[in-house]
């Protein structure tokens, strides 16, 4: 062990600080050089939703003019536009170097797009973001102004009168602290900053409003709060409001403790809404606890969110512009923000009506007197957790409201709303698929529970007709990890947040609970916020999931017994529960063999079956969340292990490998770019090829780490939290968290091996057509004419010029085309169309061969026995292509 001492400490020392932001800016340069040089442009994703849950909203731009006009800001799912009230949506930020949105503002003169990126709300996936971005080509393109450091961004607002003019709210670093928080000004256009209010290095400014009727008058909350992987503290003396009459150049505290706001620890995050220069309502989360409430702690983790022993929200409300505040009402609001009020704190204010306004929690709620009495305005069609909401200010009775299931909108005052749910934008934590033709998808959710459905989804509205979504709800809650029985695809065990799993016979419409219980003198398990599980691939009965413990069943969950000491550290002071198992794997070659992998930093292995365990994490980077421990399928000795440093403010990547059963580690992260790692997953067919999700994006490596390769084209910079192959079919299911789940092909890099990459090309065999007597015909004058297609594929081993061609039965080019090859695979549509002088000519030839003009006045290839020539300066290559009769 000696020989490996240098290793740890070089790791210790160079993972123990931030990772700052120009190590940021240069990771998404390295991240776009590999994207412009990636071999697997051609091998695009295709998105297979679903859309119908929506995903989380953090901010809306209406355009007050014509409030059909809108930009909706998601959490991870990036900025997307509609003109037509919600009926559609188009991304438009899939070019910027990131999905993650905390704020968007727009500049309805010009047109101009100011988007702050990097989530407010602070929860365990509010992810950074790279600074503040805009577009003037309504999202075109998109250009870095700054604030590069600021990683959560809460806040724009523009001047009405002069657009360069910008004001920023920065909540700052979640993890860690850092000065580039608080109200940043710029007074052209972004080319430069001021530093306007800054507080201190752990409080940020959460929200920033203006009188509707003067810029030179702004509120601004200051937030304090600082998250750690077992612990968060959402409240302390630095909270509070502040005050701007001069654009927000200068700032002056207006809650001091003496004029009726509260001013002490438990202060915690404040939502502002300004009606006018004077009159100012402001949401507080205060964290104090109440009087008369017994100190006790629950075993039940989930219960915890929702047992309110603090004060929660307050309103309170200025009439003279923060001199004095008074809160609107006497009774507690309960069952509004629980326990975790950093989540929402939101409101907003009627501009026709200075008593009515609208506040944002678990439910949303409604003031018509002021804020002293409420009722919700939740509707049935409605999601939880409110984080935004805008009142039209011509007509109140139009509200948009942005919450964890996406965009909902009323025109009567929140009696009844419908729901923009057409966009792919779910949050996803975990994907598995099944064995059945055609195979299913089954995918856990963030807020948006677990569900299942066709891999061949394609986005339409046609599901409306017979009222049948083809993804259908299995469980609710926040969506986790998916088991799927082998034998029986109707048996299914998944569940939710912390631990709370069922296992389901869909075919009888039965479900039990299956959770490890503690024995009444035992401490209580402590389960991950997604806890792992796993069926055993030698044995289906077998069921395995971690706590600190790592459990086994041997009948699918409905006993356990414990395999393992704890194998975390133990318990850590916080209010989060921590010392957890976060990853477990089984090893496909040898039954027992088994690995776990915890939030703490230790991966342990049994080569037993559980009956000893032994520590093999000593020589990687300490205290870091293990992501992913995976056995390989190819050499029982090797495994894979991906850590992450995402709560620490760390983005580095972290991914290594060892084949010695854990004796000794190699780092596989070569030339990916820094960001943390959340999946890695091994091919089954290729040992070479290994495919990584990350917090920017997918990558793969044909020669098992030495050097890596972008694989996203069709999917926009954002974090990929899990990755499944259907191995009968070679289909990988990227499972993002933001923008839904995508799929795609794999068959064409799986035959990527060394021998190939030393071929100057390669053409891929091509599968039998199956001739299609409706080419070029139509359902009605209405449709387009059906078109065939047909998809040839080769390899090169660098860029070059080549020449495809397709000869028929009597040696006739009927297809010939110069490409320009990339280095990596390539693909060349063909409509299979056969001009009318080819045809004739074939028919000279040819006496027996059938050709008849199409319906829409086309040739097309007929039945018949073809040759695909590909040829290049270095030879040619070729291949048989046929096309064969239907009947």
């Amino acid at each position: 062990m000696k020989c490996y001492t240098p290793l740890f400490l070089f790791f210790s020392v160079f993972f123990s600080a931030q990772t700052n932001s120009t190590e940021v800016q240069k990771s998404l340069l390295d991240k776009q050089v590999l994207e412009n040089t990636s071999w697997f442009k051609s091998l695009i994703f295709q998105n297979i939703g679903p859309t119908i849950m929506g995903g989380r909203v953090v901010d809306l731009a209406v355009n007050p003019q014509n409030p059909m006009e809108f930009y909706v800001a998601y959490a991870s799912g990036g900025l997307w536009y509609t003109n037509n009230n919600g009926n559609s949506f188009e991304p438009i930020s899939d070019s910027a170097p990131t999905q993650n949105c905390g704020s968007v503002a727009v500049d309805w003169n010009s047109g101009t797009i100011w988007l702050g990126t990097g989530e407010a709300n602070s929860s365990r996936s509010s992810y950074a973001g790279v600074g503040l971005l805009k577009s003037i080509d309504k999202g075109k393109t998109w250009q870095k102004v700054g604030l590069y450091d600021s990683h959560h961004i809460s806040k724009i607002i523009i001047n009405p009168d002069n657009s360069n003019e910008i004001v920023v709210g920065v909540i700052g670093h979640l993890y860690t602290k850092n000065p580039e928080r608080g109200v940043f000004k710029t007074i052209d256009g972004g080319k430069t900053w001021k530093h306007a209010l800054f507080v201190n290095e752990e409080s940020g400014v959460i929200d920033l409003v203006f009188s509707p009727n003067n810029f030179s008058v702004q509120y601004a909350s200051v937030w304090q709060r600082d998250r750690k992987g077992w612990n968060f503290t959402g409240n302390g003396m630095a909270s509070g409001i502040y005050k701007s009459i001069d654009g927000g150049t200068t700032w002056n505290s207006v809650t001091n403790g003496d004029n009726g706001f509260p001013h002490n620890e438990g202060i915690g995050r404040i939502g502002l809404a300004s009606y006018d220069e004077k009159i100012i309502y402001a949401i507080l989360d205060n964290q104090n606890k109440r009087t008369s409430v017994p100190e006790e702690k629950s075993k039940d983790t989930n219960r915890i969110f929702s047992e309110t022993h603090i004060i929660g929200p307050e309103i309170y409300k200025t009439e003279d512009g923060g001199k004095s505040w008074k809160k609107t009402h006497q009774k507690n609001i309960d069952d509004l923000f629980y326990t975790y009020g950093y989540y929402f704190a939101n409101i907003a204010v009627d501009k026709k009506n200075w008593n009515k306004i609208i506040i944002g929690g678990v439910p949303l709620v409604m003031s018509e007197d002021g804020g002293n009495t409420f009722k919700t305005i939740q509707g049935n069609n409605v999601h939880a957790d409110h984080h935004i909401v805008w009142i039209n200010p011509n007509n109140s009775n139009h509200i948009i409201n942005g919450n964890d299931g996406g965009v909902n909108i009323s025109y009567d005052a929140g009696k009844k709303w419908f729901k923009c749910n057409n966009q792919a934008v779910g949050q996803f934590y975990a994907v598995n698929v099944d064995d059945q033709e055609p195979y299913n998808i089954y995918g856990g959710l963030q807020d948006n529970g677990v569900w299942i459905g066709p891999n061949n989804y394609k986005y339409s509205e046609e599901w409306q007709q017979d009222g049948r979504y083809p993804y259908q709800f299995l469980v609710g809650g926040d969506g986790m990890q998916v088991q799927i029985d082998n034998r029986d695809p109707n048996v299914i065990i998944t569940g939710s947040q912390f631990g709370y799993y069922q296992k389901m016979d869909r075919a009888k419409n039965k479900s039990i609970n299956i959770t490890p219980k503690p024995a009444k003198e035992e401490k209580p398990y402590r389960f991950n916020w997604q806890t792992p599980i796993l069926l055993s691939f030698h044995n289906q009965d077998i069921l395995y999931m971690g706590s600190n413990f790592l459990h086994r069943s041997m009948n699918q969950g409905e006993t356990w017994q414990i395999i393992s000491p704890d194998l975390t550290k133990g318990i850590r002071e916080g209010n989060i529960v921590f010392g957890t198992i976060t990853t477990l794997s089984e090893s496909k070659l040898q039954f027992g063999l088994l690995y776990t992998g915890s939030d703490d930093g230790l991966i342990h292995i049994s080569k037993d079956g559980g009956v000893t365990w032994n520590k093999i994490s000593d020589t990687l980077p300490q205290d870091f969340w293990i992501t992913r421990v995976v056995a390989s399928v190819h050499k029982k000795e090797r495994v894979y292990a991906a850590l992450n440093g995402y709560r620490n403010d760390i983005f580095t990547t972290m991914l290594y490998v060892s084949e010695d059963y854990g004796k000794t580690w190699k780092s596989i992260a070569s030339n990916m770019p820094n960001s943390p790692v959340n999946v890695i997953l091994e091919d089954h067919n290729n040992e070479g090829i290994l495919y990584v999700g990350t917090d920017n994006g997918l990558y793969v490596t044909l020669d098992r780490g030495l050097s890596w390769q972008d694989f996203m084209s069709g999917i926009p910079k954002v974090a990929v939290h899990d990755l499944v192959l259907q191995k009968k079919v070679n289909d990988l299911i990227v499972a993002t968290h933001g923008r839904s789940l995508y799929k795609v092909n794999v068959e064409k890099l799986q035959k990527i091996n060394p021998e190939i990459i030393k071929k100057n090309t390669l053409l891929y065999e091509l599968t039998p057509l199956k001739q299609n007597e409706y080419w070029g015909s139509t359902r009605s004058i209405w449709t387009e004419p059906l078109e065939p297609k047909i998809e040839f594929w080769f390899y090169s081993n660098k860029n070059r010029k080549v020449k495809l061609k397709l000869q028929n039965s009597i040696d006739q080019v009927v297809f010939n085309q110069e490409f320009e090859a990339i280095k990596g695979l390539n693909k060349l549509d063909y409509n299979l169309e056969l001009s009318s002088s080819v045809v004739e000519k074939w028919k000279e030839k040819d006496s027996k061969i059938k050709i008849e003009k199409a319906k829409n006045n086309k040739f097309y290839l007929p039945v018949s026995k073809y040759k695909l020539m590909l040829e290049s300066e270095e030879g040619k290559e070729e291949t048989i292509f046929e096309i064969i009769s239907s009947k």
